[in-house]
């Protein structure tokens, strides 16, 4: 069974800053890539960044430069640093974490259950 604990979401004005958090827990097996993803009401969900165990990271490219994704591996925790808040960034925001065999190179994808961002005056 795979636990997947989002905090920080909230009202913010525009230009603020919020930092999500997200910690998972698993039995048995192994957390690979943890991400974070967005859906605005009626659309798809869309990635924000991602980050592997090893630290690499992977930014949808219109949100590179003012969201940071971080990892600390010992609590098995992401962060998502958003910085320069505007409206059109309310949405819920979804972490994602890929579970496998420890050692192998396939995962099944969990998401948590979201935590609302909004930015308004």
């Amino acid at each position: 069974q795979v636990r997947i604990v989002e905090s920080g979401g909230g009202l913010v004005q525009p230009g603020g800053s919020l930092r999500l958090s997200c910690a998972a827990s698993v039995k048995f097996y192994s957390i690979k890539d943890m991400g974070w993803y967005r859906q605005y009401p009626g659309k798809q969900r869309e990635l924000i960044a991602r980050v592997t165990s090893a630290g690499i990271t992977n930014y949808a490219d219109s949100l590179m430069g003012r969201f940071t994704i971080s990892r600390d591996n010992a609590k098995n925790t992401i962060y998502l640093q958003m910085n320069g808040l505007k409206p059109e960034d309310t949405a819920v925001y979804y972490c994602n974490v890929a579970v496998g065999v420890p050692g192998g190179t396939t995962s099944s994808n969990y998401w948590g259950r979201g935590t609302q961002v909004t930015v308004s005056s």
